[in-house]
């Protein structure tokens, strides 16, 4: 994705509007992030209960969105507007049903992960010689026992495990941007000394 390099303190002059651009947008998305993320950690359920609200409101946009295109390029298109009306007629049910709602995305999550683990074993296991297989080995292990808490308990255990995974993303996606935030400041605090 981003990779560091030694010429980064020459853009960083270059692009200094960017730069504090980010500084300060990092910060504040940073502390929402945190905040959020406590709080699904916190309040499980209410973060499983807002994720299916926000994958509702995001499906009646696609359906929407759809109905327009559809309209717009070829009126007769009978499976463009099944689509659309599939997709609106699901976030309505997914509003006005969010315990189901995170049920059935919680059944989602689990074959996410029993997916992603059968995938990390295959790859460990074809790197096997190498030190690295194990990184890999251990990720497949993480998948397949998210995947497993996912199904025991399921479908109650959705709407703690959703909240609380999401949560725990946005924690750390929080964290990360206040480090990265921080970390630029640092250099950038360097190099102005520098021409001082």
């Amino acid at each position: 994705m981003w990779r560091w390099h030694k010429n980064l303190n020459l853009e960083m002059n270059i692009n200094k509007n960017l730069v504090d651009n980010f500084k300060k947008h990092a910060k504040i998305s940073g502390t929402l992030f945190v905040l959020f993320g406590a709080t699904g950690i916190l309040f499980p359920e209410f973060m499983s209960v807002t994720t299916v609200m926000l994958v509702a409101y995001l499906m009646m946009f696609a359906g929407i969105t759809s109905g327009i295109l559809t309209y717009k390029s070829n009126k007769e298109d009978w499976v463009g507007w099944l689509k659309s009306f599939t997709l609106v007629l699901s976030s309505f049910i997914l509003l006005y049903y969010p315990i189901q709602g995170a049920a059935a995305l919680g059944l989602v999550f689990a074959i996410y992960f029993f997916t992603d683990a059968f995938a990390g074993f295959s790859l460990a296991l074809s790197l096997r010689p190498e030190k690295i297989w194990l990184v890999w080995l251990f990720n497949a292990i993480t998948s397949l026992a998210l995947g497993v808490l996912f199904v025991i308990g399921w479908p109650t255990s959705s709407l703690f495990l959703i909240g609380i995974l999401v949560g725990i993303s946005l924690l750390f996606d929080g964290i990360a941007l206040l480090l990265g935030a921080a970390f630029i400041e640092d250099i950038d605090d360097k190099t102005t000394g520098d021409k001082k």
